[in-house]
Formats: C-alpha cells, structure tokens, sequence
C-alpha cells in the first residue's frame, strides 16, 4: 500500500497528467529518478514506470508498494519516452541528475521535473532550461513543476556533459578520503562529527557499529583511537554514501561488513560499542527528533550488557528521556557549538539502572 504522508512535491510532479497537460507515455516506459511513493503515483496507470532510489527507506517504501525498483545507476544504456526526477537541494548534486535524465530520454521523449519553492524551484527550472531549451511549468502546493517540449538530445550537449560529472567521486580533506556531492558534509568534517571524535575514549573495544556513517569518517576515526576494536560494522541508509565509506575502510586493520540499511528498524547483531553521529532531518528541512531517538533505541536493543554508545546530537533535541529508558547511565562528556557528547552504558543486570 502507498504511503499515506502528503508529499506535496510529488503530488505536483503528477498534476500536469492530472489536468490533461501531459499524457502518459503508452509506450517507450517512463523512468523517475530519486523516486518516492506516495497516493498521487497510484491514482493513475503508471504502466511502464520504473523507480530508481538509493536512500534505503524509500525505496522499501516502493517495493512495498507493488512498483518496480531498481538500484541507481541500474540499466544506463536503456532510453525512456519519459523521465521524471525530483531534483534534491545540493546544486552540484541536482544539476547531475538532470544531466542523466537528459542522457536517460529517448527521442522525442521528455524530461519533468518537481522542486519546492523553498529548496530552489526557479533555479532548478532555469536549469534544465539551459540543458533542454524550451520549459513548460505550473506552480501549486508550494511547489513548481516544469517539464521540457519533445528532446532530440540536450540543446547543449557540452553543458550536460559537464554537470555530469559534477558529483562524482573524488578526493577530499587533503586525499584522505573519497566524498560526492549530495552526502552530507560532504567536503568538511562536520562540527559534530569533529566534536565526537574528540572525545572518543581510547579504551572501547570489541565488535563495534556506526549508525549513519555517511561516507566513514567516524568509523575511520574510531578505529584510529581505539586499537581494542576487533571488528566493525558499518549502518548507511544512503546507497552512494556507504559505498563510498566502503571504499575510504578499505584495507582496514579489522574485519568490515557493510549494510545497505535504515537503523530505525532495529540492527542485525549484537555490539559492545556503537557510535552514531544521527540524523535529525528527513527528506525535508524540518527537525525529525523521532529519528535520533530510534537510532539511540536500536543502539540500546543491541549492545551487550555494559556496552557502550558514543554518539553526539544538537544539544536542543529531546533526548534524555529515551537515553535514561534505554540506558544504565548516562553521561554528558561535553557541550560546544550546539552539540553534545553523550555516553549511554548498557546495564549489565536488568536490575541496576541511573
């Protein structure tokens, strides 16, 4: 079953199917990039449609809901009578996708495109009009779709081969590591990763886990500080995040399993230290505490008793309430700019709580 949250940016991708504007292509199949479930793609026939997603939640989502998911990146040489994107925030990142929607349409076909008004939609539209010439749009929902006449290749052939290779991998942080635009923080050490890490005692040791690793920095760090780690695990929801960490741990001096998962549905095994640096957004702007507090819980559900979490959060989230439910003790190492350290010890008896 489709998800029931409005999305308003993909309820306004379809509307120009909606009010007559486009038709759905009878045939060639339609490809829609970054793709996200939601009741405006069940509303109508969407014969053909294949959805493309890397971030893992959404992509459960899709294949829960009965369409055809496939990995990014999957079939590059097919070509679509359409294809649709909703195009993300980073620049860099979101002109690249254009430029492989544009190399993904087959002739005469279309590119159609979704971005809220408060994440860029006018840039975004003037973009794909210097990829693609000519640019229909309509604005509802606080959003803007546009979408592009009938293509026979991109009006600037150069330009799109250019912001293709705008996220692509690369060397970043002096060449210690590989990072993209689009992964967060991707070209910087973030100030509450940097904070963590500072913090990190030498003494953990055992099998450990990093939930959200992002492209591996404190999982990198962690086995650095703490020569007791024996083994590692590595948690990302974002497919072009953990491969990337899977290549900056690589040569690692301990075992590393790498899992294309979303933490907030509990861990696979069992840990004596975890370390997270969690999310606090979703896929929009506002503040999603009920992540953070599901990844703490997860980290609780499998830490042996008296194992430990290191994690770092803005100190304004709510979350002393679940880490004192979840937790023998507790500890705040530091707070510095807007960000805490906390230790969470796993209770060694049921018994013996704060």
């Amino acid at each position: 079953m489709p998800t029931d949250t409005q999305d308003d940016a993909l309820t306004t991708l379809m509307l120009p199917f909606a009010n007559g504007l486009l038709d759905w292509p009878a045939d060639g199949g339609v490809l829609f990039l970054r793709a996200r479930d939601g009741w405006a793609l069940h509303r109508q026939s969407v014969a053909g449609l294949v959805c493309e997603q890397g971030f893992r939640p959404e992509a459960k989502a899709l294949q829960r809901s009965g369409l055809q998911w496939q990995e990014e990146g999957s079939d590059a040489d097919r070509r679509y009578a359409l294809v649709m994107l909703l195009p993300p925030r980073q620049r860099a990142e979101s002109r690249a996708l254009m430029a492989r929607a544009m190399a993904a349409v087959a002739p005469g076909g279309r590119v159609l495109a979704c971005v809220p008004n408060n994440e860029g939609a006018r840039s975004a539209e003037d973009d794909l009009k210097q990829l693609a010439g000519k640019v229909s749009s309509l604005s509802k929902h606080k959003c803007r779709v546009f979408w592009t006449a009938p293509l026979d290749g991109a009006a600037d052939e150069g330009l799109r081969g250019r912001w293709a290779a705008l996220d692509q991998p690369r060397p970043v942080l002096d060449g210690r590591f590989l990072s993209r635009p689009g992964v967060f923080a991707w070209d910087r050490i973030d100030t509450a990763s940097s904070l963590l890490v500072e913090h990190l005692p030498a003494d953990l040791r055992g099998h450990a886990a990093d939930l959200g690793a992002g492209f591996g920095y404190l999982s990198h760090a962690l086995l650095e500080r703490s020569p007791g780690i024996t083994a590692l695990d590595v948690f990302e929801a974002e497919a072009r995040a953990l491969a990337l960490a899977r290549h900056n741990l690589e040569g690692a001096r301990v075992p590393v399993a790498f899992h294309w998962h979303d933490v907030t549905e509990g861990l696979p095994g069992r840990y004596d230290v975890v370390v997270s640096n969690p999310p606090f957004h979703g896929q929009g702007r506002g503040d999603r505490p009920d992540i953070g507090r599901r990844f703490i819980q997860a980290a609780a559900q499998s830490l042996n008793p008296g194992g430990r979490l290191w994690m770092v959060a803005n100190r304004h989230l709510p979350y002393e309430d679940v880490l004192d439910a979840a937790f023998g003790e507790v500890r705040v190492h530091a707070q510095r700019d807007g960000f805490k350290v906390i230790e969470g010890t796993r209770a060694r008896s049921e018994g013996r709580r704060r």
